[in-house]
């Protein structure tokens, strides 16, 4: 399964091949993105799915030097979880 990326002026999501997992992000600032909300679906459950979505969105931030706010509920647990992704967490 393929993760897939649309950046758009506002908006925009990482989200599955098959459209069954998504995250769907908006810009605030220049160079900072909101996580608003993270969906996979049931059928995917367990499998991790969306802990791959917040990796592919961690390694995006860093790659263009982003900064993320995780308001969405999974999205802020898994980064509560993971040492490694408080690099790009903005500091609010």
């Amino acid at each position: 399964m393929e993760i897939l990326h649309e950046n758009g002026e506002k908006k925009g999501r990482f989200y599955t091949s098959d459209g069954l997992a998504e995250i769907v992000y908006s810009w605030f600032m220049e160079k900072g993105i909101i996580i608003e909300h993270t969906e996979v679906d049931p059928s995917l459950g367990g499998k991790g799915v969306g802990r791959h979505l917040v990796n592919a969105v961690v390694n995006w931030a860093r790659t263009e030097n982003i900064k993320v706010m995780p308001l969405c509920v999974f999205a802020k647990a898994t980064f509560d979880r993971t040492p490694e992704y408080q690099d790009v967490l903005h500091q609010h």
